[in-house]
């Protein structure tokens, strides 16, 4: 993390336990009260790998979409937009079961748009989030 006090200039975020291989590539950055977030996969923060399954990715991933919230003042909450990624349409049903966990209420959910793409290394599922922090 950054150690510039300037709320004005990108701080990174990570997910400690949880890299992008040898890619320099922060899981976030918060710039004032918005954080947007890299690509967050559903790794094991653990051991740093991908489960093969779609659900115990989908698991992980907002598991790690919550740490990261966390590391950079928010919560679930301050999340604004999703931009989901599967790997095919046989993994919306993971993506959305653990979506409802984290948004139960349908009148209180981020905008999310779903993309099928094809993720590399492993991948199933993928999401980026925006959040903009409210005062607490």
């Amino acid at each position: 993390m950054s150690t510039t006090t300037n709320p004005t200039r990108p701080r990174s975020i990570e997910v400690e336990g949880v890299s992008h291989g040898n890619a320099p590539i922060p899981m976030g950055a918060r710039v004032g009260n918005i954080l947007y977030s890299s690509g967050i996969m559903g790794k094991d923060p653990a051991t740093d790998t991908l489960p093969p399954d779609g659900p115990s990715q989908a698991r992980y991933m907002f598991q790690n979409l919550r740490t990261l919230l966390a590391n950079g003042g928010a919560t679930l909450d301050d999340v604004v937009r999703v931009t989901a990624y599967v790997k095919d349409n046989g993994q919306r049903e993971a993506l959305n079961a653990e979506w409802l966990k984290c948004f139960p209420d349908p009148h209180d959910r981020p905008a999310r748009h779903t993309q099928v793409v094809d993720l590399p290394g492993g991948m199933l599922v993928q999401i980026e989030v925006v959040a903009v922090i409210q005062d607490r």
